[in-house]
């Protein structure tokens, strides 16, 4: 299990590096310059000159990498070229809810899907099975941010249980964080809900017909009780593997949703930056998501490997 970690570990910090380079130098080659947004489009040459001196944009493309991933790995993610301020004060406030957003998501989604694949599959070719998947073929179909608008049609604007946007603040109390972003985390949970419960269900099917729940039968366990105690665990593995897939996709998600929502998170201050041409802080904050997906995947693959024993013991042999 320990070669299995470390060989994991490296493939992580190797797959971080390439992505730092990758996103650096995508962001070299994007058209427009930062520092003509900055001065507008009537700045003199000689004061664009200054401020790409002042900036570090006039120096050697290989010592600004450098330059720029020193601090990034020690927490300095350089100073934002529209707010002028360091990118980790711009951060803070951001992470703390984009995190709690994504975080919600993700539970949201488990405690949809599993249920609903698990009963869909002990009730294939059902009622159940068919309105399930049929549900799951819909949110697979359906783009969150559609979602996102009928929710706030709905329960926002019809209801009024909710707020239709902006972010009621942690510190106006928890309750009123977590109602602001109960209508964006639906929107971003039913999508990757119907992908797991449709995974969910065709790893059941596969479990019930192996012969470990045959035997558990046959020893007088309850169909209820094989289902959940011997089946439902075992099935878990893939659902484990595509969650930390699609986790990128649900941070690539919190970019339209928070815009949709009007919330300021870590999504919305890339959108705003990327139309401002502020390149230092989408690039850090890209890298970081990038980051926070590869590292995702890394917690996936070691509880992958706790999961499935056979995989630490091929390392090893």
């Amino acid at each position: 299990m320990l070669r299995y970690f470390t060989g994991r570990l490296i493939s992580l910090i190797l797959t971080t590096l390439a992505a730092s380079v990758l996103v650096f130098l995508l962001m070299q080659v994007l058209p427009g310059d930062p520092a003509a947004v900055m001065l507008g489009i009537n700045a003199q040459p000689d004061t664009l000159a200054a401020l790409h001196k002042q900036l570090g944009l006039d120096a050697p493309l290989l010592w600004r990498y450098f330059s720029w991933i020193g601090g990034f790995l020690t927490g300095d993610f350089g100073t934002s070229y529209t707010y002028s301020v360091p990118i980790s004060e711009l951060l803070e406030p951001r992470i703390m809810l984009t995190l709690p957003l994504a975080m919600m998501a993700m539970v949201l989604s488990l405690v949809i899907a599993i249920p609903l694949g698990v009963i869909a599959a002990s009730k294939r070719g059902k009622a159940p099975d068919v309105v399930g998947m049929g549900f799951a073929q819909i949110g697979v179909a359906v783009p969150n941010f559609w979602l996102g608008l009928l929710l706030i049609l709905f329960f926002a604007l019809y209801l009024g249980w909710f707020p239709a946007s902006g972010f009621g603040g942690w510190e106006n109390g928890l309750w009123a964080g977590i109602r602001s972003l109960i209508l964006p985390a639906v929107a971003l949970a039913l999508p990757l809900a119907a992908i797991l419960a449709r995974v969910t269900r065709s790893a059941v099917i596969e479990a019930l017909n192996e012969d470990f729940v045959r035997t558990a039968r046959a020893k007088g366990l309850s169909q209820r009780a094989a289902l959940w105690k011997h089946a439902t665990p075992n099935a878990l593995i893939p659902v484990v593997t595509i969650l930390g897939l699609q986790f990128s996709f649900l941070l690539a998600g919190t970019i339209i949703i928070e815009n949709v929502f009007n919330l300021p998170g870590l999504g919305r201050l890339i959108f705003q930056s990327i139309a401002q041409r502020d390149l230092i802080t989408v690039q850090s904050l890209v890298t970081l998501l990038a980051a926070s997906v590869i590292a995702v995947n890394f917690m996936v693959d070691i509880a992958y490997g706790l999961l499935d024993p056979r995989l630490s013991v091929g390392v090893r042999t």
